[in-house]
């Protein structure tokens, strides 16, 4: 099973523990982050959204100006552009990067983030709504003839699109949300499904639930981790590094500056998605967990979007993430709290690692693919 790498490139410089400065969008910034992704050996980067941010896709295709290889994960949230609109605009530029475009389906859980888009919906009507989009995004994309759909959030009338992604299937679909509805569409509509870093014993349920819910579509869907990896030369220093993590963002909120997710308070209060609540549900378990997953970060922003890491030397993180490889995932996500400094890190020392054993594993073992 090949691995893939996908990394990250924000609007700006800023993390959990970095404060944010300089323009909404700065294309230094934006720029440096590429060339150092590309030149890494990343895959792909993600390109985020959030009902206040800019827009992802035109962002991605400013990526794809100034790259020649690096593809893309653009997160888009069903329901703000009609679907035959998103699924011509995705294909489009699909052409125009040769093929380098995949989506990140985020439906979204926070219904104070919704409703700044306007969207008063509930979460299981939002699922609902996503998997009709998805229906026309895919005929819009597969179909050779005009198509008609009747559904409860959307009808289309002769739909049909002249531009189709250049892959048969249309481009990749990334689907995340944990929920029920979510599981139940993501097993009907995911091509890879991508979870947060939670434990193994997580990791290997989640795994099982949406294969059992593909299974009924007769699909067969990758699965993708995110972590927040933190390197240095020993173990003693890597766990010294993470501490400094966990004091530098204290700082940062203590000092009350603006922090590069608006939701990313901490609070008594549950968080209104389901992902978030595994990952408190896995900080409530310890600090350290499994071989070297560290969920303090996770519990002091209450879980906002990926926040555990794996901390160790190159080759220790590495095991892990074999570990995790192992249980069936074949994509990681790696972002550092230093976007640039960490990226490089990434690139030069913890993805030839991961490939290395990767490969050593299934060449030691070529008829047996990742945990069923």
């Amino acid at each position: 099973m090949p691995v893939e790498f996908i990394g990250y490139i924000g609007n700006f410089n800023a993390s959990e523990t970095i404060e944010r400065s300089g323009p909404i969008i700065d294309r230094d910034h934006i720029a440096a982050a590429a060339a150092i992704h590309e030149n890494g050996g990343f895959d792909r980067v993600l390109l985020a959204f959030h009902s206040t941010s800019p827009e992802s896709i035109l962002v991605g295709q400013y990526v794809t100006s100034i790259t020649r290889n690096l593809k893309l994960m653009i997160a888009h949230r069903p329901g703000f552009t009609a679907p035959t609109l998103a699924a011509r605009q995705l294909a489009t530029l699909d052409h125009l990067s040769d093929g380098r475009v995949s989506v990140h389906i985020i439906t979204g859980g926070n219904d104070q983030e919704l409703a700044q888009d306007g969207d008063h919906l509930t979460k299981d009507e939002r699922y609902a709504r996503t998997s009709e989009y998805l229906d026309i995004v895919r005929k819009e994309w597969t179909s050779e003839k005009p198509f008609d759909y009747d559904g409860k959030y959307y009808r289309v009338a002769g739909g049909f699109s002249e531009v189709k992604p250049l892959g048969p299937d249309g481009v990749p679909i990334y689907f995340g949300g944990s929920s029920e509805a979510a599981i139940a569409v993501a097993g009907k509509h995911a091509d890879i499904y991508a979870l947060w870093g939670e434990t193994y014993a997580q990791v290997a349920e989640t795994i099982h639930r949406i294969r059992a819910a593909a299974s009924a579509h007769g699909r067969s869907p990758r699965f993708s981790l995110s972590l927040r990896p933190i390197l240095a030369d020993t173990e003693e220093e890597a766990w010294a590094k993470a501490d400094r993590t966990l004091q530098r963002a204290k700082a940062l909120r203590a000092s009350g500056e603006r922090l590069i997710n608006v939701n990313a308070k901490s609070g008594a209060a549950q968080p209104p998605n389901e992902g978030s609540r595994r990952l408190l549900a896995a900080a409530a378990q310890g600090a350290r967990l499994d071989k070297r997953l560290w969920t303090e970060i996770a519990a002091l922003t209450g879980a906002a979007g990926n926040s555990t890491s794996l901390v160790g030397t190159p080759d220790q993180v590495a095991e892990a993430m074999l570990d995790y490889y192992n249980l069936g995932v074949s994509t990681f996500l790696i972002r550092g709290f230093d976007p640039l400094e960490d990226a490089f890190h990434y690139g030069r020392d913890l993805i030839p690692r991961v490939r290395a054993l990767i490969a050593q594993r299934d060449n030691a073992s070529p008829h047996v693919q990742a945990a069923e």
